[in-house]
């Protein structure tokens, strides 16, 4: 099994929110050493915690950043954006997919190199719309279930290479993304703790929340989707005999 402690950590979007969360988390489960990657200045007291300034969308912070990280065993791709729409604003439609997919896709590449080398995790933080598109964010869903299928590419082509890659489907969480939403939402801690649960036991989708994924955590792995990823799958390399 993964375990979190003794690890190396960069946690995109660290200062708010589920990222913020996961970075006690990871904090409290003894990481070694917790990278935080935002878009503002930010300070954490503790030391095992560097701040890293770091828009996902701008590539020259992203080649900064890796200056900064010698070596990195979990990359948790969390920072994103929701924003309502209805797809009438096309400049809307490309700024989710400018973060959300894309800032997943160089944030990843950036640090690949380092993941390779301690054959880690990457954790894409993604959303229940990706499954299923929810109508009062539709641009958000879109980039959401573009981002589920480059997780599902990365998974494919990293394994021979050694890197895991998960998937996490979450819920209606209480961040000041949905403040405004009355609806049932799980705390943030709680599902930062199955995220980590998730990638300690080495789930490759991870479902965090009682509120609305873990009602379909069971029937997804049997689902058309799951055994057509499988199928997809490229068969692991033949180990050589020794001479």
């Amino acid at each position: 099994m993964t375990t979190i402690a003794g690890k190396n950590i960069l946690i995109t979007g660290a200062n708010r929110g589920i990222g913020q969360a996961l970075l006690e988390e990871a904090l409290r489960r003894g990481a070694r050493q917790v990278y935080a990657g935002t878009r503002e200045l930010f300070t954490h007291p503790d030391e095992r915690v560097t701040p890293l300034l770091l828009d996902v969308t701008d590539a020259a912070q992203m080649q900064q950043a890796v200056q900064t990280v010698p070596s990195l065993d979990i990359l948790v791709n969390n920072a994103g954006v929701a924003l309502p729409d209805d797809l009438s604003d096309r400049a809307a439609l490309e700024h989710h997919l400018s973060v959300n997919v894309l800032g997943i896709h160089g944030v990843t590449r950036a640090f690949l190199p380092l993941l390779i080398r301690s054959r880690g995790n990457i954790v894409n933080n993604l959303s229940i719309a990706a499954v299923a598109p929810m109508p009062i964010i539709p641009a958000y869903s879109i980039s959401k279930a573009a981002a589920f299928s480059l997780t599902q590419a990365q998974r494919m082509l990293l394994a021979d290479q050694g890197v895991t890659v998960h998937a996490v489907l979450t819920g209606p969480t209480d961040t000041d993304m949905n403040r405004e939403y009355d609806i049932p939402k799980a705390s943030r801690q709680s599902v930062a703790q199955a995220i980590f649960d998730g990638v300690e036991k080495e789930e490759e989708d991870i479902f965090p929340d009682p509120m609305s994924s873990q009602a379909i955590a069971t029937d997804w792995q049997n689902s058309p989707a799951k055994t057509l990823e499988r199928a997809f799958a490229p068969a692991p390399a033949p180990e050589l005999a020794e001479s």
